[in-house]
């Protein structure tokens, strides 16, 4: 097994790109050394196409994506809250197309992966040589009672993934009166974003704060019994909205009754496994699982909900030649117990993993040694935020978390017998750093 090394895997995927450079510029006019068909236009899709025509020009990447805007679910909390306008997290696909990329706005509506062939609604069929599926994820409507995708479009918006929803929760937000409750429910983990309902607990308080409502309740249901980065939110919440007893957020376990069993939209109200909660705003988050058409096309082989793979390339294990990418595949956290999380982050490095073992593998190359790399902001006050920083490797065939280069923002300073606040301009500080890593991903994925 190689040793972890950052450079040698940035080498490995340096040589490879040289190599298919020079390699491919006598064919180009003829034929493409080889068809690639990116499904889904997210983080992950988005820089499987970028990078596979950066790192060899002698590919043909097609990308087919329904939507011809895309809009970043990191951040869209604030959208929520008004503190930003929806558009700053937009982005269209005419950059991806500049580097040759053929974009397709079309509906996939089947995978062949014995043909290698992907079929569209309009646009006919599009034979591979490889194929990167990142269809994201679907929600299981039909783990809470009494809801639906309807309800979620119109009345009970999760607003899981960013878009019309958003706006939808953020008017129900703007329209909840002084006293009023907000019910955020989430759901079992894995979920796309983990510590995402918990943010937006905080940027829902924080309007609330702002905007005359100071006497509003904002309670989480949760079905988990932990959440990614607790004692910082936990601290925050403290400290800028009152939490628990008497404060303005209250969260609930799951051991606890957290699970939100059933929605009584005409009454407003949830059930949970002990008692009944009414709110005049209800944000039910529902379970998620692989995107449909990696379901239909059979790649969804972990417990029918998730699509297993390779750790050393993210090749699918139950189809050659498929990649999956982003939020619908398995991670760590499911196949070998260490943390491996749904984010934008980790799908942007997912793609790049693909993107260098391909290459090698097209020019003959050995493959690159793979390094995972995840970081994850956090806003929940004007000027509070916080991170966390993940690096994996590959070991026997798992993933392995890394705990040199890795870390989290700190709770305190000083140590556990004498600890020292954290200074207040350090919050501040990566409340501003969470603009500009969105904006930096942003480009990364689509300019």
């Amino acid at each position: 097994m190689h040793p972890f090394d950052r450079r040698s895997f940035l080498k490995s995927v340096s040589a490879a790109a040289g190599a298919s450079i020079l390699s491919v510029a006598p064919a180009r006019a003829a034929a493409p050394k080889a068809r690639v068909v990116v499904v889904g236009g997210g983080f992950g899709g988005a820089t499987a196409a970028k990078y596979l025509r950066l790192l060899d020009p002698g590919i043909e990447v097609t990308l087919i994506e329904r939507g011809k805007l895309y809009t970043s679910c990191p951040l869209s909390n604030e959208v929520i809250s008004g503190e930003r306008s929806i558009k700053t997290l937009q982005s269209g696909y005419g950059g991806l197309a500049a580097r040759g990329v053929k974009v397709v706005h079309d509906e996939v509506t089947q995978i062949d992966p014995v043909k290698k062939v992907v079929s569209t609604a309009a646009a006919g069929d599009f034979p591979y040589d490889a194929l990167v599926m990142a269809p994201g994820v679907d929600f299981d409507y039909s783990a809470v009672g009494g809801l639906s995708a309807e309800l979620a479009e119109t009345r009970l918006p999760h607003a899981w993934k960013a878009g019309p929803q958003t706006l939808l929760l953020q008017k129900q937000l703007q329209a909840m009166p002084d006293g009023g409750r907000f019910i955020i429910a989430v759901p079992k983990g894995p979920f796309r974003c983990p510590p995402g309902p918990y943010e937006r607990a905080a940027q829902v308080a924080m309007y609330c704060k702002h905007h005359g409502k100071k006497k509003a309740k904002i309670l989480i249901l949760d079905a988990n019994d932990g959440f990614s980065k607790r004692p910082l939110f936990e601290q925050a919440w403290k400290a800028l909205y009152g939490y628990g007893e008497g404060g303005m957020i209250e969260w609930v376990s799951g051991v606890n009754g957290g699970q939100v069993e059933q929605v009584d939209v005409s009454g407003m109200s949830v059930m949970t496994t002990f008692e009944q909660h009414k709110g005049d705003v209800i944000n039910i988050i529902p379970p998620h699982r692989a995107g449909k058409i990696a379901r239909d096309a059979g790649l969804a082989n972990f417990k029918g909900a998730w699509c297993a793979v390779k750790p050393e390339s993210m090749e699918s294990t139950a189809h050659k030649d498929i990649y999956v990418v982003g939020d619908s595949c398995v991670g760590g956290e499911l196949a070998t117990g260490n943390p491996f999380p749904k984010s934008a982050h980790m799908a942007n490095s997912q793609a790049k993993v693909v993107v260098a073992s391909l290459v090698a593998k097209l020019n003959g190359l050995p493959p690159p040694v793979p390094i995972y790399t995840n970081s994850c902001y956090s806003v929940v006050g004007h000027d509070w935020g916080f991170s966390v920083v993940a690096l994996f490797r590959v070991e026997n065939n798992q993933w392995v978390y890394v705990k040199d280069g890795s870390g989290i923002s700190p709770v305190t300073f000083g140590t556990k017998e004498k600890p020292v606040p954290v200074p207040r301009i350090y919050r501040k500080m990566e409340a501003e750093y969470a603009d500009g890593w969105l904006r930096n991903l942003m480009a990364d994925c689509y300019a």
